[in-house]
């Protein structure tokens, strides 16, 4: 019998170099997109393309990915919000009741497809002129491989967690469980991260500890999908023929990726969103993971009959 890891995850919020904060989320984001760029790189020498066409790949993708991670958020998971609030959907601040600086806290993964897709036939009608599937087989590579970090990020955030779980893969998430004006009023620490700290580690508040509930670790469950995801396309890619069959690899990225985020929505708690509008039979990421998963199957079946 497995005993439980009995993990609480307490982190700080990024490496504070006294004069700037290095957020964990955001050096995730930077390391996603680098690494994006480097295999990128790599593929561009293997077909003979140029660094310039790759600099406006990095642009085009950038700028889609973020625009369609907001906008997806905003439309998707809490649009009943952001209708009597539209000033907050592109300014990381709000106006009421008071001036606030909140930055951009809902990014959704189904509105930055979408958008990359949309993105990528413009920059290949403008820049690449190849097939826009040659575009999108690549560029899968570097999607499957940022959304690793993207995840971890989420994990250091406290964010995107589980249900509720006594099995050994349980993790106490103390900023997610406990606010911080809760954590403020729980140790009379004026400063949250330290009362946060206090709390973690403190014997006086363990009865506080133990009304935080372990959860499934959903983040590093997807990130560790994601990383299986990339390496079945990287092997296609540098192994094989397949990288000649226009589509089957992003129809493989398509399956696989929504596949992993469809199967790890069965443990994780409701993001919200218009599932309640169907039932809530399956979850607002599940329902609008199922058409990617469909059109993955269909450009891999077309890609497979097609005489190359």
């Amino acid at each position: 019998m497995l005993l439980p890891l009995q993990i609480t995850w307490n982190p700080s919020q990024g490496i504070d170099l006294g004069f700037f904060m290095i957020r964990y989320y955001s050096l995730m984001f930077v390391v996603a997109f680098s690494l994006g760029w480097y295999i990128m790189k790599k593929i561009f020498d293997r077909e003979g393309e140029t660094v310039e066409k790759l600099d406006s790949l990095f642009v085009y993708t950038v700028i889609g990915t973020l625009l369609g991670a907001r906008l997806g958020h905003v439309f998707f998971y809490d649009w009943d919000y952001f209708k009597h609030h539209l000033s907050e959907i592109l300014l990381p601040f709000r106006f009421s009741p008071t001036f606030e600086f909140t930055g951009f806290a809902g990014l959704a993964s189904h509105g930055a497809a979408a958008a990359v897709i949309i993105a990528l036939y413009f920059y290949n009608k403008k820049i690449m002129k190849r097939s826009l599937l040659w575009v999108m087989d690549r560029v899968a590579l570097t999607v499957a491989s940022g959304g690793i970090f993207v995840r971890i990020g989420n994990f250091f955030n406290s964010e995107i967690v589980g249900e509720p779980t006594q099995s050994s893969f349980g993790i106490k998430f103390i900023q997610e469980s406990i606010s911080e004006q809760q954590a403020v009023n729980f140790t009379q620490i004026a400063n949250s991260k330290e009362a946060y700290h206090a709390i973690a580690t403190n014997p006086d508040f363990a009865g506080i500890l133990n009304m935080v509930p372990a959860k499934h670790p959903t983040q590093l469950y997807e990130a560790f999908g994601y990383l299986i995801v990339f390496a079945v396309l990287y092997y296609m890619y540098w192994k094989t023929e397949s990288r000649n069959k226009e589509g089957l690899l992003f129809g493989t990225f398509l399956v696989l990726l929504w596949s992993v985020r469809f199967i790890v929505e069965f443990v994780k708690e409701s993001q919200g969103g218009f599932e309640s509008a169907l039932g809530n039979v399956l979850s607002t990421g599940q329902w609008l993971s199922i058409p990617f998963i469909l059109a993955g199957f269909w450009l891999i079946g077309k890609a497979l009959a097609k005489r190359q």
